[in-house]
């Protein structure tokens, strides 16, 4: 089949996205960061495994006559993403660290490349080199390849662990900030001489990159911190804003790649002297990621599985030679950052993490193959050889860490309940997890509705994407002026509520939120509810997985505009889920003075039953509430029917797999949760062991069956 070269380029996109988010599903199972699903995507398609199995469909797919467009577009995508990496690099990552970080990042930068520098003269120029290439420009090549370590790869393992707010995530980052900075100024340089004619010429290179990296300091760099306040203080980042960061940018790509230093070093260095104050390098990192990450940067990682041909490696000495290198990469990498590590003060174990952090080599070892290999500086069997040990040098960092850096002492010290000096009976305690910034206000309208005026716990947690993370430790983040917590923190004001606001990343959402509670010894975990994008039931995902693991009661807030709680209706059929409910209800009388409906329908007009456990539950002197007990075929119908009625809140007891102690109600529930006019909270109490199960029970026959005695 012939395509145009638009439509072409169209189905390759497809499938070169597609393909990675397929893989990077396995990989995050894996506990895998998703670049190593994108470098197995890009190598699945190429010719080590596709072109191996189906040549036909690979020259289909991937033509000869389509590389140049693949090629261009994935050096646009590099330029965006080195932009990215210099927006990250902040100085304040280097506060108080500096001098450990340096020490540990330039012996993880002298170490790997003098035992890269020193395979490569004594051994790997003989037998994998082109003779035409300078033996100068190869040892030199080699020292700065093996000594590369991927600072996006290991911020997002970082932030996916929770470990960005740990000592050896602090130090890790700031080394591989360090690192980032030394090792592309040392393969700018190496590149100026591969490119240069003759040592003269290279002189020249790096005497122009020398001044333009000076006219970026004390020329551009106070330009853009005067953008940034303007930014910051008045039209925030327009679309003109916006044109003229991406002009200069590019500008800046141009005049590195003309002065013989690569783009990639002109795009990297004008993200790194944006000001990090004011939000406008945020601004443009939200403005730009989606697209260089999701759909730009796996181009690249394409076009690198292209080049990567595994066939190369067709004999036993050549996969010797592979495993050799691998070994003198850990060696270098890990050994020196360890090392240096411990003589900084760090204990072994901590030192281990690290050194296995910086290991991590990546996208940027990938970025540093690619150009030696279109500089003709290393063959295609050697660069197929450096991807495997770019692979296997990332891959193996999940894995060790956590064996040298258990997470078990970092979790308890992150949900650590807050000591309370108040005497008496705990607080009642109220967990609200919010995830878009529009469920807050009725969650602290339930809330109030909850506590009333007594003394309160209320925590309001909100958990960061990993890849929507702050690469800052939390100590040193400004408060954000918008955000997901805001207006629940605006409502809860408004109401005399007092919320502590708790935000972290996670990669983990359920089992965070469950661990979180058990912590803040949470009596209730309000979650938010919005509908699902491809499934049909009703409480999916997080909250499902959330209703299941909480070892207390759990509400989701289905919110259609809820702003006071004066009526509330509770369906009733008995079950613990229902009584749970009827807990909440109780309170919300108690503490707002809430008229309660308890709407028990049923094929006949008994209802002792349920009378019997809502008199438990509301003793008559209380008052407040109102026992209605109708006779019904369809008891969602008469559910919707009685909701119409004006209530301000519809509270559901349900079971979180829809159980069979539900059956009466239970796949009517759905119904009511998705039809229903009003807002409602859909209430889920935890499993109890078989035996409490059955105790409970027959206590609850028991004191049916009394008042018919009587």
């Amino acid at each position: 089949m012939h395509f145009n070269p638009l439509t072409l380029l169209l189905v390759q996109l497809i499938v070169i996205i597609g393909a990675s988010r397929l893989i990077g599903r396995g990989a995050k199972w894996l506990g895998q960061p998703l670049v190593i699903a994108e470098v197995v995507a890009g190598i699945v398609l190429g010719p080590s495994l596709l072109g191996w199995l189906a040549p036909g469909v690979m020259g289909a797919l991937f033509p000869a006559s389509s590389m140049p467009a693949l090629t261009m577009l994935s050096q646009v995508g590099l330029v965006l993403f080195m932009f990215l990496i210099g927006l990250e690099l902040d100085p304040r990552m280097l506060k108080g660290r500096g001098h450990a970080s340096v020490a540990i990042s330039h012996t993880s930068i002298i170490v790997p490349f003098a035992l890269g520098a020193g395979a490569a003269a004594l051994w790997l120029y003989r037998s994998l080199s082109d003779p035409a290439v300078p033996f100068s420009s190869f040892v030199l090549f080699m020292g700065v390849a093996m000594s590369i370590t991927a600072f996006p790869v290991l911020a997002r393992i970082l932030t996916e662990r929770g470990l960005l707010q740990s000592r050896v995530g602090t130090v890790a980052i700031a080394c591989a900030a360090v690192d980032d900075v030394t090792a592309w100024c040392l393969l700018a340089f190496v590149v100026s001489i591969v490119r240069a004619s003759d040592l003269a010429h290279a002189a020249l290179t790096t005497m122009f990159a020398l001044l333009y990296i000076g006219f970026v300091l004390v020329v551009v760099r106070p330009f853009l911190a005067r953008l940034g306040a303007r930014v910051a203080s008045r039209e925030g980042l327009t679309q003109n804003v916006v044109a003229g960061t991406l002009v200069l940018l590019l500008a800046s790509a141009w005049v590195t790649e003309l002065i013989g230093i690569h783009a990639l070093f002109g795009a990297f260095l004008f993200g790194a002297v944006i000001p990090k104050e004011g939000g406008l390098a945020e601004a443009l990192a939200e403005k730009l990621e989606d697209v260089a990450v999701v759909l730009l940067l796996p181009v690249f990682f394409a076009f690198s599985g292209l080049r990567t041909q595994i066939g190369l490696l067709n004999s036993v000495e050549a996969w010797a030679t592979c495993g050799v290198i691998i070994l003198l990469a850990v060696l270098g990498k890990f050994g020196g950052s360890a090392v240096a590590a411990r003589l900084t003060g760090m204990p072994w174990r901590e030192a281990g993490a690290v050194g296995v952090l910086m290991n991590t080599r990546g996208l940027m070892e990938l970025i540093v193959l690619n150009i030696g290999l279109d500089l003709g500086v290393i063959s295609p069997q050697l660069f197929t050889m450096m991807v495997l040990m770019a692979l296997v040098t990332t891959f193996m960092t999940t894995p060790l860490l956590r064996w040298f850096y258990a997470t078990e002492e970092m979790a308890r010290d992150r949900f650590s309940p807050p000591v309370s000096l108040e005497p008496g009976p705990a607080p009642y305690s109220v967990l609200m997890c919010v995830s878009h910034g529009q469920a807050g206000p009725g969650m602290a309208s339930v809330a109030r509705a909850l506590v009333g005026g007594e003394r309160a716990q209320l925590h309001a947690l909100h958990l960061v994407p990993p890849e929507r993370a702050p690469l800052l430790p939390e100590a040193e983040r400004s408060v954000p002026s918008e955000g997901a917590l805001v207006p629940l923190l605006g409502r809860a004001e408004k109401l005399g509520l007092a919320v502590r606001p708790l935000s972290f990343v996670s990669a983990e959402p359920a089992a965070d939120i469950v661990r979180t509670a058990q912590a803040r010894r949470a009596d209730l975990v309000l979650l938010g509810w919005h509908k699902p994008l491809f499934s049909q039931t009703v409480l999916g995902g997080t909250v499902h997985e959330v209703m299941e693991a909480a070892s207390g009661t759990v509400a989701v807030l289905v919110d259609r505009g809820l702003s006071d709680v004066k009526r509330v209706l509770v369906p009733f059929i008995g079950s613990r889920h229902d009584r749970a409910a009827l807990g909440l209800a109780r309170r919300m009388m108690q503490q707002a003075g809430a008229e309660v409906t308890v709407l028990h329908v049923t094929s006949d007009l008994g209802g002792s039953g349920a009378r019997a456990q809502v008199d438990e539950l509301f003793p008559s002197e209380e008052g407040g509430v109102r026992l209605k007990v109708v006779r019904h075929d369809a008891p969602d119908e008469a559910a919707l029917e009685e909701a119409r009625h004006g209530y301000d809140l519809v509270v559901v007891g349900v079971g979180a797999q829809w159980g069979l102690e539900d059956r009466l109600f239970g796949l009517h529930r759905e119904r009511i949760i998705r039809d229903a006019p009003g807002s409602l909270l859909v209430v889920r109490h935890p499993e109890p062991a078989p035996a409490a199960e059955a105790a409970a029970e027959e206590a609850r026959d028991s004191e049916r069956a009394m008042p018919a005695r009587g």
